[in-house]
């Protein structure tokens, strides 16, 4: 990568692990990253290895996931540009990834490994914070779940995760907002059977809340969802 597009990209990225840092601090941190690419469906970091390398998600989406004893695979959090990914590479002692990260679309990447990170966290400390900060917003997520699978029924999930998706994620095209998502990961996110998945989504394209489309859905109203 040219240090004109690395200038480049730390002046354009917003991401939470970068707040409040001054333009010559941004770039220094960024210049000592890598730059890698990631073709959709790639696992990025697997559940339970060393967590030896932090990713900050430039172009693309990704998601954590979480896989059961029994091979269960849970998806987690969907993650945009400027997301961090492995975030407990900067804890002080050594430890291993939550949870797996797979890239949803064609991805790319400014990745740190372990000892290079912690080096900069010590000359720039601003970067311990914001790590925290990111980890709260992380707890916020999967608290807010735990509260929908407690008090919300299987409609109320569902259009949960959709309209989540489509604030965070979604991709303003004519006529809505596309999402890419399948039934099986909708059911997943929302802790509801496929069929159910299944047959919210058939009631909402017949209420024209939403179309069904080739490798996701397209949200057409979402007052008509909810």
């Amino acid at each position: 990568m040219t240090a004109v597009t690395i200038a480049s990209l730390s002046l354009d990225l917003r991401s939470r692990f970068l707040d409040g840092l001054a333009p010559a601090a941004r770039k220094t941190i960024l210049a000592a990253a890598a730059h890698r690419q990631f073709f959709a469906e790639t696992v990025v970091t697997d559940q339970g290895h060393p967590a030896e390398r932090l990713f900050l998600l430039t172009k693309g989406h990704a998601r954590h996931f979480f896989v059961t004893a029994d091979g269960k695979k849970l998806l987690l959090q969907w993650l945009g540009p400027g997301d961090v990914i492995g975030a407990r590479t900067v804890l002080s002692s050594r430890s291993t990834y939550l949870v797996g990260t797979e890239v949803v679309t064609d991805s790319t990447v400014f990745t740190w490994d372990r000892t290079t990170i912690r080096g900069l966290i010590a000359r720039h400390p601003r970067l311990l914070e914001n790590a925290l900060l990111v980890a709260s917003d992380y707890v916020t997520w999967h608290l807010t779940s735990h509260i929908h699978l407690a008090c919300y029924n299987a409609r109320q999930r569902a259009a949960q995760v959709i309209l989540t998706l489509a604030r965070t994620l979604g991709q303003k095209v004519p006529g809505g907002i596309a999402l890419q998502i399948t039934n099986e990961e909708l059911a997943n996110a929302a802790n509801v059977s496929p069929f159910t998945a299944s047959r919210l989504i058939s009631e909402w394209q017949r209420n024209r809340a939403l179309l069904k489309r080739r490798g996701g859905l397209l949200l057409v109203s979402a007052e008509r969802l909810v």
